[in-house]
């Protein structure tokens, strides 16, 4: 029997539990960057929401993204909904989550305070400014003024049409192109600015008519069979860690751990079953699948997930490859060398029952994730589809009959958060889900499956014993996103101490005290680990500390427990960081501006000020890198009134190489070159840029330190920065390779100067 290329889309959505447990709306003096606005007296503290991102990404991201998968019937798809995200879709809808955003939106503009006005202008550009900001005039037109002129000119000039007609534009701008076509939406969009308080009230009831659209879409397309539904346990917090926080040192050995031992394993059931009724109440069925927050997986969890009644659950292929002792090698292309082990459910058999796990080829997701957005839609889609191609012939070609058809069903899992990536593509993905639906719509060798259909016409057949599962999660396999650094630590060490408070109440069931649980419940949620310590930040970690700690403190307040000082103090100092490595994936605009939103992930070296007198005279204050799938990219941020070329070295050049790989690597090819580390270490490759001319060179090293000229099509942009593309292709290279990096300025072959002056700059995936 022949077969097509089976392949499950599974698109995770999930925000954060936004929604304030503090008792009273008193300001929070530890956290510096909070404005008073979002601690407001007007607020009621039911419906007190510290941020607004469930209401925004509802109109943007939710609803859009099934009802363009209704448009292609033959298309089937899963949709993962974390219980917490629906809570708070449906505290939108029943006008019961005021956040700070809303607040301010809904006011007359005449009304607002200095604060306000201020608060306004620091955070109504949260948006991604290539797709968001900038294609709207009037948007673009504010937040040029308040990138060039400052917030400062906008409080002493802007009048309150500006600030009313930002607090339109800051929610028009998200709500999904798919619902432009709406009469209202298309009179706002054309009408451009002068927007009224009546406008703004009216453009939020719209808000409030597609998030409750949400819900009832999904119902309908599962009932259909289009659609296929799975969950997450409750509050989304990371399974393993709730029951041993000793498990970290599975991947890490060496591992850091908190300093009391968090062991709760009786809490995986109740956010299980918390799961399970919330989706048999809103679905009108039982679940299937169960996405494991962070698809984080141990042993220790599987009898629960299997015991509540989950038939199938997903994790990253990381988790197989250690758990089968496998490293998955990928071809130049990027394709796994070994198909047959990866694309296929396993079965895991558990005291309650068996559960199948598929596991989700984790670089086509990243694509997806972090690279499509920033090519041309077709291209994109076309790229994916030839990557499903390229492994259904790889498949074919190992198969021992040697046929010209798929002989097995295999299933190709990709599996993503399915709401933050679209922010980065033109339209919000919606060009480029439209071409990979109609392609796919048309390719009778690939069929798109929900993973419950594929499971019940073909059953897991190799089994790999419950025991012998990694304990992982989606990054690199570990669990250290959540649990190692210092801060994450201390976190753990606050929820251990409040959860034996709780379990010192035996009086204090779910049913008597239900505030408590909740608190607890909110307070086990992965978020806050996510942001705490190295690794991840944004301009909120703030709040995300003060939400956490609230959620804590609510836990002894429900038990008239005094809440421990130590609750109330900012796990970790917020400030601005100076040197740190790439938070995340960047996909710069080459021009020469270097906005800040598209290099807010990069990494980050000072120079000129920040390293000592030696450096104070650089005419380069600061670099910036950063890859993604396409792109290493690079900026260099000029001395305030230095003009490249002129008042510095007319030449920049960028020089690597490879210290896990064997190859020919050579000298730096410029005279009066000190005889000094890293100036005499010797690199592989060397782009030199021409700052008058914007003129580019690429050489690639030879044997005897020769440099061999090489096409090159890296991207040049020099304004108020300098701005850098370097296509790894043109390098030859994986992404995922280690790369060093220095960047010397020189004048007619002749050396000037070093950046970073006495080290090599570390090139990562982030």
């Amino acid at each position: 029997m022949s077969h097509p290329l089976y392949v499950a889309f599974i698109w995770h959505q999930h925000q954060p539990l936004y929604k304030s447990r503090a008792s009273a709306a008193e300001p929070d003096t530890t956290s510096r960057s909070i404005s008073p606005i979002l601690l407001s007296r007007n607020f009621d503290t039911q419906g007190h929401y510290r941020l607004p991102w469930v209401r925004l990404h509802g109109v943007k991201d939710y609803l859009d993204l099934v009802l363009i998968l209704a448009k292609y019937p033959k298309l089937h798809q899963t949709v993962n909904l974390v219980p917490s995200l629906i809570l708070q879709i449906e505290d939108c809808i029943a006008d019961r989550a005021l956040d700070p955003y809303l607040a301010v939106t809904l006011k007359p503009t005449e009304d607002l305070n200095i604060q306000e006005q201020e608060f306004i202008l620091q955070h109504f550009f949260d948006a991604n400014y290539h797709t968001l900001i900038q294609p709207h005039p009037r948007y673009a037109q504010l937040y040029t003024q308040r990138q060039e002129k400052g917030i400062n000119w906008c409080l002493e000039n802007w009048k309150e049409q500006d600030f009313s007609d930002l607090l339109a534009w800051h929610n028009l701008a998200w709500i999904d192109p798919l619902f432009w076509d709406d009469p209202e939406i298309s009179g706002w969009l054309k009408q451009g600015q002068n927007f009224s308080s009546i406008d703004r009230q009216k453009i939020y009831s719209k808000q409030k008519e597609i998030l409750a659209r949400i819900i009832p879409q999904h119902r309908e397309m599962q009932a259909q069979g289009q659609l296929e539904v799975s969950t997450t346990p409750y509050t989304h917090p990371i399974l393993p860690l709730l029951a041993d926080t000793n498990c970290g040192r599975v991947a890490i050995p060496n591992m850091t751990l908190p300093q009391h031992r968090f062991q709760w394993e009786e809490d995986i059931p109740r956010h299980l079953r918390k799961a399970w009724e919330m989706y048999e109440d809103r679905f009108d069925c039982k679940p299937r699948g169960l996405w494991p927050s962070e698809q984080a997986v141990s042993p220790q969890i599987l009898p629960y997930i299997a015991k509540q009644g989950f038939n199938w659950i997903v994790s990253d292929e990381a988790v197989l490859g250690w758990t089968i002792k496998h490293f998955f090698n990928r071809d130049a292309t990027g394709n796994v060398c070994e198909p047959e082990l990866l694309y296929r459910p396993y079965r895991l058999e558990t005291p309650d029952g068996d559960l199948a796990i598929v596991f989700r080829d984790h670089r086509l997701s990243d694509l997806i994730g972090f690279t499509y957005g920033s090519m041309e839609p077709k291209q994109a889609a076309s790229d994916l589809v030839g990557h499903l191609e390229a492994i259904a012939r790889t498949l074919k070609h190992r198969q021992s009959g040697g046929g010209t058809s798929l002989e097995n069903p295999w299933l190709v899992t990709i599996a993503l958060d399915g709401e933050n990536c679209w922010e980065f593509y033109p339209q919000d993905g919606k060009p480029f889900l439209e071409s990979l639906y109609e392609t796919l719509s048309l390719d009778p060798d690939i069929k798109l499956v929900t993973v419950s259909e594929f499971l019940d016409k073909f059953p897991a057949t190799e089994t790999i014993p419950a025991a012998q599962l990694h304990t992982g999660s989606w990054v690199d396999g570990s669990l250290t996103t959540w649990i190692g650094d210092p801060a994450k630590n201390r976190a753990w060490d606050l929820l251990g101490a409040a959860r034996q408070v709780l379990a010192n109440h035996p009086e204090a069931t779910e049913e008597s005290n239900p505030e408590a649980w909740e608190a607890l419940d909110a307070a086990e949620g992965s978020d806050w680990f996510w942001w705490f310590g190295e690794g991840h930040t944004s301009n909120q970690d703030a709040m995300f500390d003060q939400l956490f700690r609230e959620h804590v403190a609510a836990i002894y307040e429900a038990l008239n427990e005094p809440v421990p000082p130590e609750v109330r103090q900012q796990v970790e100092v917020h400030e601005v960081q100076g040197d740190h490595q790439p938070l995340s994936f960047i996909h710069p605009v080459i021009d020469g501006i270097g906005n800040e939103q598209d290099w807010d992930k990069a990494g980050r070296i000072e120079v000129g000020g920040a390293r000592g007198t030696m450096h104070r005279s650089s005419a380069i204050q600061r670099l910036w890198y950063g890859v993604d799938h396409l792109n290493f990219y690079i900026r260099a941020d000029f001395k305030a009134g230095v003009r490249p070329g002129i008042d510095c070295p007319p030449e920049l050049n960028l020089l690597w190489f490879y210290p896990d790989r064997t190859m020919h690597n050579s000298r730096i090819p410029l005279s009066d070159l000190p005889d000094a580390a890293p100036l005499n270490y010797r690199f592989h490759h060397q782009l030199g840029i021409n700052l008058l001319t914007k003129s580019i060179w690429f050489q690639e090293a030879g044997e005897r330190d020769e440099w061999h000229t090489r096409i090159s099509r890296a991207q040049v942009g020099l304004d108020k920065c300098l701005e850098v593309a370097v296509p790894w292709a043109d390098l030859q290279i994986m992404p995922d390779w280690q790369v060093r990096l220095i960047a010397v300025l020189s004048e007619g072959d002749r050396y000037s100067s070093c950046l970073p002056e006495d080290a090599l700059i570390p090139i990562g995936m982030p």
